[in-house]
């Protein structure tokens, strides 16, 4: 028997939900699973490896924020006709409509992905914190909601989420794509445009506000005047030469020209190798960062402030410190630099590998699905 699933998202941009979506159904057994992806608006970039990998992607075509009633028929046709076993909806939004074109649509089971902890704070939205009490309110609706971190359970039911059941799915990270490569980091330090006997500490997020890049500045402003050889990469979406206002607190800051703008690359692999130490400077908002494991499984120690599951990411082989702190952040970094030569690379992939490997996230989904198929 085949267990068809159908995963509904809001789109395939860079983010942490989409790369798990795509890590998932891209390896699931297709002697046993097939995954369809439903976006609620235009994909975005994680559509391509879905296109190389054999699974198909159907957009409804709605507009970022504007919701409406054609787009929720074409997904209740959509379902109707795809007939999934199981319809999983990935972040708020798709879990709202996919609740809704449910009712009609009539999938055999529901299941909610919940990504995140607190991320009502985000400056100008105001819909997010409706939503999550609305969603709250339908949470008995799904046949289980599946959450990647123990921070965003916590959130969620102090939110008011009752679900039949709760399935902790921690995300997975591919080992074998995430590697050390210490004999070609200073190649990759060269084409990323750095000496490779520099210290280089490393941001891999998108420019957002829950992300704090001003505090990984200044924390790097701060580091940099210990350390005349210390160098910065920023790598993700909005991180580049076109975005004035980092442009303008990096010269502020008198960083200059050690700093590297990246912007969005579609090879992280090929940019954590290259660093000594990542940084993730969170605010709020975060449930499991993938950063986290795929700097570790590379071999690079992490600092990282204590957001979402971070903590227990990293263990003691990891520094957490205070949000919008950057001294503290500057320590951290000190701190992990010190231990390098204790061999804190291989450790942190041994981390990984013993709890964090993709196989293993895989292998527990497909037990769930099976679980819910034969439940059904």
């Amino acid at each position: 028997m085949t267990i068809r699933v159908s995963h509904l998202i809001t789109d395939l941009d860079t983010g942490g939900a989409e790369r798990s979506l795509v890590n998932l159904v891209s390896g699931l057994d297709r002697t046993r699973f097939e995954s369809h992806i439903i976006t609620l608006i235009e994909p975005g970039p994680m559509a391509q490896p879905l296109a190389e990998a054999g699974i198909p992607v159907t957009s409804l075509g709605m507009s970022r924020g504007r919701p409406n009633m054609a787009s929720v028929v074409s997904l209740v046709r959509h379902i109707r006709r795809m007939r999934p076993v199981i319809l999983q909806t990935w972040l708020y939004h798709a879990d709202l409509v996919g609740t809704v074109a449910a009712w009609f649509a009539r999938p055999e089971r529901l299941v909610w992905n919940v990504r995140c902890t607190d991320i009502t704070q985000v400056p100008g939205d105001r819909s997010i914190g409706w939503i999550v009490r609305a969603l709250a309110l339908l949470s008995s609706q799904p046949d289980a909601i599946v959450v990647n971190s123990k921070q965003g359970r916590l959130f969620h039911s102090a939110a008011g989420y009752r679900p039949k059941l709760w399935v902790d799915m921690p995300n997975g990270v591919d080992v074998e794509r995430f590697r050390p490569r210490r004999a070609e980091q200073a190649s990759l330090r060269v084409k990323l445009g750095l000496d490779p006997q520099a210290k280089v500490v490393g941001l891999i997020a998108r420019y957002h506000p829950m992300k704090d890049c001003e505090t990984f500045l200044r924390a790097a402003a701060q580091f940099a005047q210990e350390h005349d050889d210390a160098r910065f990469v920023l790598c993700g979406e909005g991180l580049d030469r076109d975005n004035e206002v980092l442009r303008l607190l990096i010269e502020n800051l008198g960083l200059g020209e050690r700093v590297v703008l990246l912007g969005r690359r579609p090879d992280p692999e090929n940019i954590y190798p290259a660093l000594d130490v990542l940084a993730l400077p969170s605010v709020y908002g975060e449930g499991f960062p993938n950063v986290l494991i795929e700097a570790m499984a590379c071999g690079v120690p992490c600092v990282a402030t204590d957001v979402g599951d971070s903590a227990d990411i990293l263990g003691e082989l990891g520094v957490i410190v205070p949000s919008r702190d950057a001294a503290a952040l500057a320590q951290g970094w000190r701190t992990v630099l010190g231990r390098h030569a204790q061999g804190i690379g291989e450790l942190v992939r041994e981390r990984v590998l013993a709890q964090y490997d993709l196989k293993r996230m895989r292998a527990r989904y497909e037990e769930f699905y099976e679980s819910l198929a034969l439940g059904a």
